[in-house]
């Protein structure tokens, strides 16, 4: 039960984020969109590095100066991956005209939900990652921790998935209920992106700090490549900023609390 209640807190998230098409009229405005793309930032940056990255070095320390190893190549291969699917799978950011990856005839709201649930997978997959190393006995995850990660995503989801039913039932003129199904489905590969690393954990646990580390880059790549560049764009950038700090601060005070 805890297990399962862990993997859907994120998913949960962005039900609940995709649900205000039901309670707002507007889109968000521009400088609430870059307020919440800076929280979401923020909180993705902190997770990374505190329940991603230096449990994955406190797992080496048997490597001895050579603990950074297993991170730096995990981190790395984590970048590669997204910078992979991102130019290999047809998917259309909010605010653009031109889609991204291979060339395709998939529909723009389809493009649109492919672009955040290429970015939600990482999500799913550190928390799956995470989950995993709590239940294996050589790990000093607890499951506080692993809970930490998951609310911490949780609550990055709520303004994403605002983000993507809000414009979507605006510029698609869509009724709620749809942009609403779309927005969850966005988020739906976090649960089942965890829920599928739980289940290869057993052929993988060796390879867990590769696997935390590897989470932590796909993770920073989306921050790096799409979230900061659009909280720069146009009038306050700073609002963007504040959002990060914010976030930053909650989910590192979420880890070391609650981990």
């Amino acid at each position: 039960m805890e297990l399962f209640m862990g993997i859907m807190v994120p998913f949960l998230g962005t039900c609940l984020g995709s649900a205000s098409v039901f309670f707002m009229k507007d889109e968000l405005k521009p400088l609430v969109q870059k307020g919440l793309l800076g929280f979401a930032s923020g909180v993705m940056v902190a997770a990374s590095v505190w329940s991603l990255l230096i449990p994955a070095m406190d797992m080496s320390k048997s490597m001895g100066k050579l603990a950074f190893l297993p991170a730096a190549v995990g981190f790395l291969l984590g970048i590669f991956f997204l910078l992979a699917m991102d130019r290999l799978i047809p998917h259309l950011h909010l605010g653009e005209s031109k889609p991204e990856g291979r060339k395709s005839n998939l529909k723009k709201t389809t493009m649109l939900v492919l672009a955040v649930t290429l970015h939600n997978f990482p999500e799913g997959m550190a928390v799956g990652v995470v989950f995993a190393g709590m239940m294996a006995d050589n790990t000093q995850i607890t499951f506080a921790g692993a809970m930490a990660l998951s609310v911490g995503i949780a609550i990055q989801n709520f303004p994403e998935g605002a983000i993507i039913s809000l414009p979507l039932k605006s510029e698609k003129a869509m009724g709620k209920g749809k942009a609403f199904l779309y927005g969850t489905l966005s988020g739906a590969v976090e649960p089942l992106g965890a829920l599928l690393t739980i289940v290869l954990f057993s052929f993988i646990e060796p390879l867990l700090p590769y696997l935390l580390a590897f989470a932590a880059g796909a993770m920073l790549y989306v921050v790096v490549e799409e979230l900061i560049p659009e909280t720069g764009q146009g009038e306050h950038s700073n609002v963007g900023t504040i959002g990060f700090a914010a976030g930053f601060v909650l989910m590192m005070i979420l880890d070391v609390a609650l981990g």
